[in-house]
């Protein structure tokens, strides 16, 4: 079997679905929001746990979660695209989620990101992939796959410190993972 026939056809648009417009927009709005909470989860896990052995690492994180937020917060006045209007519960939510996980201790902080960056590895992949058959965007999807990848570097941090050892961690990564697979379908769409 042929790549071509063994990779799987973009099925013909339906009335109603989006333009490719329309899914580049969503995809860079999402991408946007998801960057900005994820910093502000490591800003309000760096309020809790700034004198902590973990803090280093948490920066390092932060860091690199500042630098995808940059690269989106240029690219959506390039390309003419809003953020989402749900920015400001993001801000909050985001530090509360950072914060009320530093408080339950450094490995629930950690099974915070790790939980969150399952979400975001999903999301990214899934990004890349349809980007895949669009070479105009061969720069957004490279870009795309590297914050994943560094994504993946933060789960992993995450594990080696310990995160599935956090109190309840089975529990508290499926209500991380609902509560950010539910903000990415809210800023794709608002």
């Amino acid at each position: 079997m042929s790549e071509a026939e063994s990779k799987p056809r973009r099925r013909a648009p339906l009335p109603g679905d989006p333009t490719r417009r329309q899914r580049l927009e969503s995809m860079l709005r999402v991408n946007h929001a998801g960057e900005y909470g994820a910093r502000r989860i490591y800003e309000g896990q760096l309020a809790v746990l700034s004198k902590s052995s973990s803090a280093p690492v948490i920066r390092h994180m932060w860091e690199q979660e500042a630098e995808h937020l940059q690269t989106f917060e240029q690219m959506l006045p390039e390309r003419r695209v809003r953020p989402t209007l749900l920015q400001p519960v993001w801000h909050m939510a985001g530090y509360a989620l950072g914060a009320a996980t530093a408080m339950m201790g450094e490995k629930a902080a950690m099974a915070c990101t790790v939980a969150v960056e399952e979400v975001i590895d999903q999301h990214y992949a899934e990004q890349s992939e349809d980007l895949a058959d669009e070479p105009q965007e061969k720069d957004l999807r490279k870009t795309i796959e590297k914050f994943r990848a560094e994504e993946l570097e933060h789960r992993d941090i995450g594990l080696e410190h310990e995160a599935e050892q956090a109190t309840g961690y089975e529990a508290l990564s499926a209500a991380i993972k609902t509560g950010s697979r539910l903000a990415i379908w809210l800023s794709k769409r608002f």
